[in-house]
């Protein structure tokens, strides 16, 4: 069984923080490039922020930049998107995704089901 479950979205004021994780099973982390893609009503899907499964550096959108960070727990199976300084249009659905080899069509690529972050005063 391999599957990935987000949590920690909901509702925050502009400003403030949200901390979401996902939780990674059937697999292991230091083998998977893990990121966070999101995806707004009526926009395309894009990509928020990634790390290397095995080195575990992170790349970030610049629209995120200086504002979440990426971590992740490979004993825990975890990884987790801190995000700081919530603003509007960071509003959308966020999605966890691992991918065993990023750029290419083979290994193991996983989508979790996401979890919402709306950013309204």
């Amino acid at each position: 069984q391999v599957k990935l479950v987000e949590s920690g979205g909901g509702l925050v004021q502009p400003g403030r923080s949200l901390r979401l994780s996902c939780a990674v099973f059937g697999f292991t982390l230091d083998y998977y490039a893990i990121g966070w893609f999101r995806q707004a009503p009526g926009k395309e899907r894009e990509g928020v922020s990634c790390i290397s499964g095995s080195d575990g550096s992170t790349h970030y959108a610049d629209s995120v930049k200086g504002r979440f960070t990426i971590s992740k727990d490979n004993y825990k199976n975890m990884v987790y998107l801190q995000m700081d300084s919530l603003k509007p249009e960071d509003t959308a659905v966020y999605y966890c995704h691992a991918d065993e080899a990023p750029g290419s069509s083979w290994g193991v690529k996983v989508w979790g089901q996401g979890t919402l972050v709306t950013v309204s005063s």
